[in-house]
């Protein structure tokens, strides 16, 4: 390589274009950008015509790495961290998450591999929320106000700076960011959270998140001292960060490997060939193809070296993964609550019951609204219907199942052995149902029919929605005496 090209251009289409003009004019042999998930979907596919490597630290999207081997991704997938997630999601036994992502490259190429790993913990998707990178602060609002509605109190969060602040933002709008509520942020924004508005940090109070280890070394003390320093020089009356951003720590690592790799080929010039279908060919997409960018390719896969942000080692074109922080936003810092290491670097045999957290635990965690009180993971949605328990009246044995009116409140108590253990039931379900006991009686009282009537009621209402006058609006659900019997009769065995 004869010399660094820089083209500085954070639009598609002006991406597009600088990396066509690199390619037909310049001739590079190695393209190190672009910025994002979608300038890279296009300038892959021109790499790959023109048989010149596509290096990109900032792209992050599960969903680039099949296209072509000339795209080199030395930043860590986006699918890395999904089981790190997971097992959040595992240690604090939640059963049921919701998703809120930003309708693009980025955002959707995630999602596959967060519901799988949900799904190896038993925890169900109960609700996707998907954000337009456009969308207006009316529309986030809406969507934060219909998830409040709905019963699951644990949201995943994977969007860009842009898109997750104006989340957060509304979430504390629609008191969302309270006690009872958990959220769980993706490594691409924790990673930005010393760049964040202070507005934005101050709405995020209580977030868990995920973001790559990156081990202590002097290489990198000294490196990040000498960059504040610059930083200061550069930018005089601003205080720089205390720490260089991962994205950096990884533009360092990967200039670094190039350079190694080119050093290795030995090449002094670029060289290409006229691709066989450019010939007589008007397309402006198509380009010469290039012989040192093969050699480059194979040069730089093979190249490793322990760098800033931690071992360098590509597999299948990608930046090998290792463990991730689990970090707690508090005040207007993160705070280290555990680490989270692959199963494949802990135990040769992965033991069900294990999180792969470090000690198998995490330090204690301050939720939304500064609780120290372990969200349950829903919570009984104000507007949400009750299943209402249709019951017999004057069984004959009051000891199972015994309702009662209050003369004088006009107040119905159902109680009875059934119905306790009916109620601990229940409330031993891993998710909230509301429900409520509805006799099966006449206006007086008395009983309005037999258990066989009872029953033909319910299967009735629910074959054409309608029930007697009386019952109507009451009856959604029964069990009769021996459906009781025999329900109970299943939990026990069951349990035993």
């Amino acid at each position: 390589m004869d010399a660094v090209r820089i083209r500085e251009d954070s639009d598609f289409g002006f991406s597009a274009h600088a990396a066509l003009n690199l390619l037909k004019e310049v001739q590079v042999d190695a393209i190190i950008g672009p910025q994002t998930s979608a300038q890279a979907n296009f300038v892959i596919g021109l790499g790959g015509s023109a048989k010149v490597p596509v290096i990109s630290f900032t792209a992050t999207s599960s969903s680039l790495r099949p296209q072509t081997p000339y795209f080199v991704q030395t930043a860590i997938n986006d699918a890395a961290q999904a089981d790190a997630i997971a097992a959040v999601v595992k240690y604090f036994r939640w059963y049921q998450v919701v998703f809120v992502y930003e309708d693009s490259d980025y955002g959707n190429g995630i999602i596959p591999y967060l519901s799988n790993a949900f799904q190896l913990v038993n925890a169900r998707v109960s609700y996707r929320s998907v954000i337009p990178v456009s969308a207006s602060d009316d529309f986030v609002l809406k969507e934060m106000y219909k998830m409040k509605s709905m019963q699951t109190r644990v949201f995943v969060v994977h969007a860009s700076r842009s898109v997750a602040s104006r989340i957060f933002l509304k979430a504390k709008e629609a008191e969302m960011m309270s006690e009872g509520y958990a959220w769980i942020a993706t490594s691409g924004l924790v990673d930005l959270f010393y760049s964040l508005d202070s507005k934005v940090v101050e709405s995020m109070q209580g977030v868990v998140g995920v973001k790559p280890l990156v081990p202590r070394s002097s290489k990198l003390d000294s490196t990040t001292i000498r960059w504040k320093k610059k930083f200061a020089d550069d930018n005089p009356g601003i205080t720089p960060q205390d720490e260089i951003n991962l994205y950096g720590l990884w533009a360092y690592d990967t200039l670094w490997a190039l350079a190694m790799a080119a050093e290795k080929t030995g090449f002094k010039e670029p060289a290409s060939l006229p691709n066989a279908t450019s010939l007589n060919s008007t397309d402006m997409f198509v380009t010469e193809t290039s012989q040192t960018g093969p050699k480059l390719l194979a040069a730089m896969l093979d190249t490793k070296f322990e760098g800033l942000a931690g071992n360098f080692n590509l597999v299948n074109g990608q930046l090998e993964s290792w463990s991730f922080q689990i970090l707690n936003v508090n005040g207007n810092a993160l705070r280290e609550v555990g680490i989270w290491k692959p199963f494949s670097q802990i135990s040769s045999q992965r033991n069900t019951n294990m999180t792969g957290f470090v000690g198998e635990k995490l330090e204690n965690i301050i939720w939304p609204g500064e609780s120290r009180n372990v969200p349950k993971g829903w919570e009984v949605p104000v507007s949400g219907k009750k299943l209402r328990v249709g019951v017999p009246v004057d069984i004959g044995f009051a000891e199972y199942v015994n309702v009662q009116k209050d003369p004088q409140t006009n107040a119905t108590t159902v109680t009875g052995y059934y119905i306790d253990l009916f109620d601990s039931v229940m409330a031993a379900l891993p998710y909230s149902v509301r429900y409520e006991y509805a006799p099966f009686e006449k206006s007086d009282g008395s009983i309005a029919g037999s258990y066989d009537d009872l029953t033909y009621q319910v299967f009735n209402g629910i074959r054409n929605v309608r029930l007697q006058p009386d019952i109507a609006d009451r009856l959604v659900f029964t069990l009769t005496y021996g459906l009781w019997k025999k329900f109970f009769e299943s939990v026990l065995g069951v349990l035993s």
